[in-house]
């Protein structure tokens, strides 16, 4: 572990909250908005510089590392430090909730400085759970999530049904909550047998020191059941989805967007769910792939049915990550370097989607297929954003969306040709389910008057999704900007799961 110079990921976690405190306490709603950008625009600044810092050829190491004595008694540490795995996330959580700072700008007119106050607190919390390296602390994040969520949701939602949306998230993530814990306990607990030492004394939930301490066996499948059953509930996993539709459709789009744009399910299965249980994991990983190839196909049938964007966006968003399980059970490094990459484009581009689908909802009330229809003509700019980012969506080659779902086809392809022409199978899906919707929301006449006198994006809606459209492009023309960071972390990972796996090089990595 590299320890830290200065305390920047300290800085980073506890600015949010600062922001948070005084937007609440701001006696002017057009103040609070404008500090809210101020301290995102920080935000973004600090995990720019980690990111820019951060060395890649030592990406396999914890680095910027902060250790802090919390709770001596129960060994529970403030543990902080970031890897190649986590290291990205951070700028991109950063950016995704400045542009939905702005995306809210006119639309939220009840409570705005205790919206914004939310959505900072949603940050601070969001980035810990990226950076936490002590599984208490870690739980903690995680469930600090929860409040603000359950809020904005049902606070600022757009459907009848949106406190009913908010208490089912709620209740979900609380579900899996309970499993969560139930495996980090175990992790703790059976740390001083395995040393030889007192379980009292030696009890440990330190991330590196667990992570190189090796479970007894029958304690392993008990762990990787139990997180991925509390990861698979965040990600979503079929049938484990019913959440993200729900949420989607009743909540508001900015807040929509940050759960379909920062996959922390995902996240937890590669940082946590695997590593610690490897010989449990890799006895599973065909299973893994099979739930995983499920989830794709489903989730697609279903979005090609579906008449609501948000609904529809909702649908491939989990058939996305139906595709990025079947790449992180492959067990290669296409595989898991295909699934942070692709980890990558939800922020960019599931996310960028939903903000639109906002913008759409906010002048029509409606993002029904069939009240649309021409919006080409008369919202040009906001058609030409739509465009890359849906062709993004369907990984077309010049999108940093190509090189995600091509690294995670071959990865399954080497693994398991069956599962791969099921990923392939799911590739076509996505395309349809995609272009259909487009040509009946975007092309064709102009038949409904409100459409006519609709207003296309403002300057500052179109710097909003400007960013994610740049980053799209920029990562499809050179995907190394992201693979090279990845890299020695996803070699790593690999090593620690099965130590005598020859990991093949991806041609985009070496």
């Amino acid at each position: 572990m590299i320890n830290a110079q200065f305390p920047l990921l300290s800085m980073m976690l506890w600015l949010p909250l600062l922001g948070a405190f005084i937007v609440g306490l701001s006696n002017n709603d057009r103040r609070a908005r404008i500090l809210a950008v101020i301290f995102a625009g920080l935000e973004c600044l600090i995990t720019l510089g980690i990111f820019i810092d951060f060395d890649g050829l030592q990406g396999a190491e914890f680095q910027f590392v902060e250790r802090y004595a919390w709770i001596p008694g129960m060994h529970i540490e403030f543990l902080v430090g970031i890897d190649g795995i986590s290291v990205l996330f951070l700028p991109m959580t950063a950016l995704l909730t400045l542009l939905s700072i702005i995306a809210s700008w006119n639309s939220i007119k009840t409570l705005p400085r205790l919206y914004f106050a939310l959505l900072l607190a949603l940050e601070s919390a969001t980035l810990g759970i990226f950076s936490a390296l002590d599984m208490m602390l870690f739980f903690l994040f995680w469930e600090l999530t929860l409040p603000p969520l359950f809020f904005l949701i049902s606070l600022w939602g757009i459907g009848a049904q949106r406190r009913s949306a908010a208490m089912k998230y709620t209740l979900s993530m609380l579900a899996g909550g309970v499993p969560l814990l139930f495996a980090i306990l175990i992790l703790a607990l059976k740390h001083g047998p395995v040393t030889g030492n007192d379980t009292a004394q030696t009890m440990l939930f330190d991330f590196p020191v667990l992570l190189n301490t090796e479970l007894p066996a029958p304690w392993q499948p008990w762990v990787f059941g139990l997180l991925l059953l509390g990861f698979a509930i965040k990600a979503p996993i079929v049938p484990l989805h019913t959440w993200l539709p729900t949420v989607a459709l009743e909540g508001p789009a900015q807040i929509t967007a940050l759960l379909t744009g920062l996959k922390l399910g995902l996240y937890g299965i590669i940082r946590f769910a695997v590593p610690f249980a490897p010989t449990a994991a890799t006895q599973y990983l065909e299973l893994l792939s099979i739930l995983g190839a499920i989830t794709l196909l489903y989730a697609a049938l279903i979005a090609l049915h579906q008449t609501n964007f948000r609904r529809l966006l909702a649908f491939a968003s989990i058939s996305h990550v139906g595709l990025v399980m079947m790449g992180l059970a492959s067990g290669n490094l296409q595989g898991i370097q295909g699934a942070l990459l692709q980890l990558f484009n939800f922020t960019c581009i599931a996310s960028a989607l939903m903000l639109i689908s906002g913008f759409i909802q906010q002048r029509l009330g409606t993002t029904e297929a069939i009240h649309l229809g021409g919006l080409a003509k008369v919202m040009p700019r906001l058609t030409s954003v739509y465009f890359v980012l849906m062709l993004a969506s369907i990984g077309m080659p010049g999108t940093s969306g190509f090189p995600a779902e091509l690294l995670l086809i071959l990865g399954t392809l080497f693994n398991n040709p069956a599962l791969g022409i099921i990923a392939l199978i799911g590739a076509i899906l996505n395309a349809a389910y995609m272009l259909s919707f487009t040509r009946r929301a975007f092309l064709g006449p102009v038949v409904h008057a409100p459409v006519a006198k609709t207003q296309d994006l403002l300057p500052r809606e179109l710097a909003v999704l400007a960013l994610p459209t740049l980053l799209v492009i920029a990562v499809g023309l050179c995907p190394r900007l992201i693979l090279d960071t990845t890299q020695h972390a996803a070699e790593a990972w690999l090593r620690h799961i099965n130590p005598h796996t020859n990991a093949i090089k991806s041609s985009l990595g070496e």
